[in-house]
């Protein structure tokens, strides 16, 4: 760096800065004898001679003299204590800085955690608020398991029970009075009111009349007879067996045939001529499934003019049968009624009086009698068609028709 000139210091030239104070005299005395003019010879003539020439060592230290020396800048004493005055300001903005960084670091970890604290705190009620919510929804939902528990319970103690036997009391008695008052219609167009003949014309009359009358047809598949129609129930069972029709039209079967059912079926056609008891099966569905194949077959002959007609102890067994001939025949609850394909009993003597009447219209009745029948009633055997469940230790007994 080059160092910069006081202006308070006068200006100086490089020579008279660097004299020497013995340059100084030497120049003092050379100007004095300027004046004397007898020394300014003597020193001229010691010039002009070489042999008076100074000593080496001389001349060395004249030039050392004379060589200028470089003096460092020095800073005025007055500009020390404000240059200390702003380092010392740097010094303490700098602290300011660090301690401002510090705070800001430390803000923001607290600012962070408490955040933490708060997201923790939100999160934690919202599942202990979840929680009580799912306990008072469990308990609202056992309580409606419990309240539906009692209602079914009621209804099959109370509706299903007393309603249900109610309603099967007043159809069979709305079916009797129905057939009572047919019957009293017909007897009634039958009667001639002007004069009557004697008795012996009357009753030869009487046999005339029974003579030319139509003789009911008497079904008797074990007759060799029915030999077309055997072949045409082997053919259907046969189907039914090994070529099940799951979506087959109404009154069909539609579930799978067993040989142990076809075994039965068979029986009760070819052995038993269509009338008499069969050993029951495992379980009432079992039953029901040959039941529906014998409606079924019947149907496939006869068509609508067979009516099965279901004889159970109990309005549940009913309930049972009804819903299996649905499952199995492929019918609605408006096939089940007094005048239409299948008529449910709980009484074997509305039984008889139903199917009576369908003979006389020249109908075709199938009485299907549930196990649970202990004994079946004599009269039942006037009818062509029977097909009753008996229980093993019944079959072949002397007394389960009586």
């Amino acid at each position: 760096m080059t160092p910069e000139l006081n202006p308070n210091f006068p200006e100086e030239t490089t020579s008279d800065a660097w004299l020497t104070p013995a340059d100084a005299g030497q120049d003092g005395d050379a100007q004095e004898p300027a004046e004397d003019g007898g020394e300014e010879g003597v020193v001229s003539e010691e010039l002009a001679l070489p042999e008076d020439l100074p000593p080496m060592d001389a001349m060395v230290a004249a030039v050392e003299e004379m060589t200028p020396v470089v003096v460092p800048e020095t800073v005025p004493e007055t500009e020390t204590p404000a240059l200390e005055d702003l380092v010392a300001q740097k010094t303490a903005l700098e602290k300011d800085i660090a301690a401002l960084q510090r705070e800001k670091a430390q803000w923001y970890g607290q600012q962070f955690q408490q955040l933490q604290r708060e997201m923790a705190r939100l999160v934690e009620e919202g599942t202990r608020e979840l929680g009580q919510r799912k306990a008072a929804l469990e308990k609202e939902i056992e309580k409606l398991e419990r309240r539906q528990e009692r209602i079914q319970q009621e209804m099959r103690t109370t509706f299903a029970g007393a309603s249900q036997e109610l309603a099967i009391r007043v159809q069979g008695f709305k079916d009797y009075l129905v057939g009572s008052l047919q019957d009293l219609v017909s007897a009634a167009d039958q009667l001639e009111l002007g004069v009557g003949d004697s008795w012996e014309s009357s009753s030869t009359h009487g046999d005339a009349i029974i003579e030319n009358a139509d003789p009911t047809p008497v079904v008797s598949f074990a007759e060799q007879g029915f030999s077309s129609q055997k072949r045409q129930i082997q053919a259907l069972l046969e189907q039914y067996r090994t070529r099940p029709d799951y979506y087959g039209p109404p009154w069909q079967l539609r579930r799978t045939f067993e040989p142990v059912h076809a075994e039965r079926i068979e029986n009760w056609f070819f052995t038993l001529g269509g009338r008499g008891a069969i050993l029951s099966l495992d379980s009432r569905l079992q039953n029901i499934l040959v039941g529906s194949a014998a409606i079924a077959i019947l149907n496939q002959l006869y068509g609508d003019r067979c009516r099965a007609l279901i004889l159970a102890a109990t309005p549940e067994r009913l309930g049972e049968w009804r819903r299996g001939l649905q499952d199995c025949l492929g019918i609605s609850r408006s096939d089940f009624g007094p005048d239409r394909g299948i008529v449910l009993f709980e009484s074997a003597n509305a039984l008889i009086q139903r199917a009576e009447r369908l003979v006389g219209d020249r109908q075709m009745p199938l009485v299907l009698v549930d196990e649970t029948e202990e004994q079946i009633d004599l009269a039942l055997l006037q009818f062509p068609l029977l097909l009753a469940f008996a229980p093993s230790y019944q079959v072949g007994g002397s007394n389960y028709f009586s």
